[in-house]
């Protein structure tokens, strides 16, 4: 068995998948009671989302993970069973109010978040809406006018949602009139493909950021933490992992930085349909603790 004595768990993607009502919008039974039995154990398993704690509390409370958290791609840091919030990076007002002008001039779906709920504008109220209540087990707040009515809130996250390559650009490139006062990344969800969403948080936050605050607050090192992911945006926190494990359905870019580590610290595992994290589980915690 691995020295590992943390772990750093992406969420969709490798224990949410598609299959609704079996794996989505909460893992499967098997994989929360592994979660669980882990965690029992004295592994540390620190979520690890782009999604806000309200949408993983569940997960959270049914896996009994008393320990931090990374949510809103690294905006908010939190321990929701002990009710302990180490960080909340919010995006300067002003700028929050530009970015969000510039995607509604462009017509782009945009959604912004606070530490208790998300907004949208009301005329924007589309499919996309649907499908992220599934996701987020919570209706959003509707404004008249998302741009005016953002002074009255704390925003930890904005989110632009493409629904096309073309709005995939054009999310980057209005972006970088505001690189040097925020952070883009990207995210996708199993059942919201082909969508792409991206996470706009305060400078320099993103998931990395909030590895590096869990490892500092867990008082545990890099070389015994295991980073498990599916999405290229995971590199930002499986690098610094010694460890490190994705599933089948992975990107191939993250897959290649994985196996950098080296086959003795790394694992790929079957497709989060099938369960993929209870192979990556045993192989490095051996057949009998799970």
């Amino acid at each position: 068995m691995k020295d590992i004595r943390g772990i750093i768990l992406d969420i969709d993607g490798v224990i949410v998948g598609e299959k609704i009502g079996i794996n989505s919008p909460h893992p499967h039974e098997s994989v929360i009671k592994a979660l669980r039995e882990l965690h029992t154990k004295g592994v540390v398993i620190s979520l690890c989302t782009a999604k806000p704690h309200f949408a993983i509390r569940q997960i959270i409370d049914d896996a009994q993970l008393d320990n931090l958290h990374i949510t809103d791609g690294g905006g908010v840091i939190i321990d929701p069973i002990d009710n302990v919030l180490v960080s909340v990076h919010i995006i300067d007002s002003a700028i929050a109010k530009k970015i969000l002008q510039k995607y509604i001039d462009a017509n782009i779906y945009v959604e912004f978040y606070t530490t208790q709920d998300y907004c949208i504008q009301r005329d924007q109220t589309s499919e996309i809406t649907k499908g992220h209540v599934h996701i987020l087990q919570r209706e959003p707040i509707t404004l008249e006018n998302i741009v005016e009515e953002s002074s009255a809130y704390e925003i930890t996250k904005i989110m632009p949602i493409a629904k096309t390559p073309e709005e995939i650009e054009e999310i980057t490139n209005i972006f970088q009139e505001f690189k040097a006062n925020a952070t883009l990344s990207r995210w996708v969800h199993p059942i919201m493909l082909p969508l792409q969403f991206g996470i706009i948080t305060a400078p320099g936050i993103s998931k990395k950021q909030g590895a590096i605050d869990i490892v500092t607050h867990a008082k545990i090192s890099r070389e015994n933490m295991l980073g498990i992911g599916d999405s290229t945006s995971d590199r930002q926190f499986i690098q610094m992992c010694k460890y490190a494990a994705s599933v089948e359905n992975g990107s191939q870019e993250l897959k290649e930085l994985i196996a950098a580590k080296g086959e003795e610290n790394t694992f790929i595992g079957p497709s989060v349909d099938d369960h993929g994290i209870l192979d990556i589980m045993k192989h490095f915690f051996n057949e009998n603790i799970i």
